[in-house]
């Protein structure tokens, strides 16, 4: 089979299996000890929207994110967090995990574990 463009992705996903997925990882931010402290107690929930819409967008699915936030800006929004490889690394793992569970089909993770590896690394912005 041949691999899937990152902007088709959304089309053979679907939004309601992304929102598994993220939900999936949220599930283990919220009692992971490196990337829970990251993330605003009263606004988990904010995070998690912000992130779905954001691959919805960047998977070719509705333009929300756009709309909502314009330029996604990556590094500018996430300056304020101190993300080191060990971050990094983590985010990763428990993103992994999240596609376990979601049983994404080979496809699709065949696109999206690269595109989320080169994201997460992008967005490293301390030193260890």
């Amino acid at each position: 089979m041949s691999q899937i463009e990152i902007e088709d992705i959304f089309d053979h996903l679907g939004e309601a299996r992304l929102q598994r997925l993220i939900a999936a990882f949220y599930r283990r931010v919220k009692t992971d000890d490196i990337l829970k402290p990251m993330y605003p107690a009263d606004d988990l929930a904010g995070a998690e929207y912000r992130l779905k819409e954001f691959l919805a967008y960047r998977l070719g699915g509705p333009q929300r994110y756009i709309e909502e936030r314009g330029n996604p800006a990556l590094r500018m929004r996430h300056a304020p967090f101190a993300i080191n490889q060990s971050a990094r690394d983590r985010w990763m793992e428990l993103m992994v995990r999240a596609m376990n569970e979601t049983e994404l089909a080979p496809e699709i993770r065949q696109t999206l574990e690269p595109f989320f590896d080169q994201m997460a690394t992008f967005l490293i912005n301390r030193a260890e």
